[in-house]
């Protein structure tokens, strides 16, 4: 099924999609175990982080080779396509983080975990206004109980962070707002993303190329005056590093390309089921390896995200002319 200007409506899961959902939730919930037993604490983030990117922009290449589309790319490849479907998207993201980082410094993490969880809505919100997407009574109820899911895997493995010592004011400027305009910019980046991919047919390979590179020469910027420019500058760029900091590293360089197939077959607000779903295969994983047994906030969940998850495929909004018909 499609919307009115073209868009896919991912109204079903086909066994492709539903691979590549079950190889992120997958990645993205082990992720923070490899990268906790692989990465030392003397590696500068943002060397993890460039490289990450660089493998990524590899990967993306090759796959781009495999299936033929490399070839055409000269004749076909415009900056102002680029920019338009890949650059505006990534210095979103990168806006987003920035405002990610100032609020979580002025918000205990209940408050921030509650108004983070809003992008999911807003995902679906901008999904609406740039693609047409409509959601059923019943997905929108499935969303809420998502929502309600991610607060409580959140809070579960949230900090006791306490801000308490922050006014009013500050926790309002510095905190409440940074965090809901980074929702609303995480849910019209995610929407673009999928826009460019199903409208304008931009291939997700291709937008993870142009989306790496952007946001690499974002983050060389911030180097110049940042704590880890600085580092980098006295240490060396793989101060810290070892044979076994590579395997967090392509693993979350995988994991970007998958993000870029999900949300271009998927769509983003089914990106948002699948990073949910990944913070309890976190819980189980620290339970096997680690033996920390899940918190009650993740018995809880555990049980909403799988009725959102089947509200949501179950009862997708059809189209009216389709049921006159």
């Amino acid at each position: 099924m499609a919307t009115a200007n073209g868009a896919k409506s991912p109204s079903s899961m086909g066994p492709k999609v539903l691979f590549y959902s079950i190889l992120l939730t997958l990645q993205y919930g082990a992720q923070p175990l490899i990268s906790k037993r692989c990465i030392g604490k003397d590696v500068i983030v943002t060397s993890s982080v460039l490289t990450c990117e660089i493998v990524k922009v590899m990967c993306a290449l090759i796959l781009m080779a495999r299936n033929g589309s490399l070839k055409g790319l000269s004749k076909e490849w415009t900056l102002m396509g680029s920019l338009t479907a890949s650059g505006l998207p990534a210095a979103i993201y990168a806006l987003q983080n920035s405002l990610l980082q100032i609020s979580y410094r002025n918000l205990d993490s209940l408050t921030f975990s509650i108004l983070n969880q809003t992008k999911i809505f807003f995902t679906a919100f901008f999904t609406f206004i740039i693609l047409r997407q409509k959601q059923s009574i019943q997905q929108i109820g499935a969303l809420c109980l998502l929502i309600m899911a991610a607060v409580l895997l959140s809070v579960g493995e949230g900090s006791n962070k306490d801000s308490s010592g922050i006014n009013a004011d500050q926790k309002l400027f510095n905190g409440i707002i940074p965090v809901l305009v980074a929702s609303v910019l995480s849910g019209l980046a995610s929407s673009l993303c999928q826009w460019a991919s199903q409208v304008k047919k931009h291939s997700s390979y291709l937008m993870t190329v142009e989306m790496s590179i952007v946001g690499s020469l974002c983050l060389l910027v911030s180097t110049l005056k940042s704590p880890d420019g600085e580092a980098i500058k006295r240490y060396g760029f793989f101060h810290g590093w070892t044979a076994l900091t590579l395997v967090p590293v392509i693993s979350n360089a995988l994991g970007g390309i998958l993000v870029g197939l999900v949300t271009s077959h998927a769509g983003g607000v089914r990106k948002g089921f699948v990073i949910v779903s990944a913070l309890l295969v976190t819980a189980l994983l620290q339970f096997a390896f680690e033996g920390k047994p899940p918190s009650s906030y993740c018995l809880v969940a555990l049980p909403l995200v799988m009725s959102s998850i089947s509200l949501y495929q179950k009862y997708p909004c059809l189209d009216k002319k389709k049921k006159k018909v």
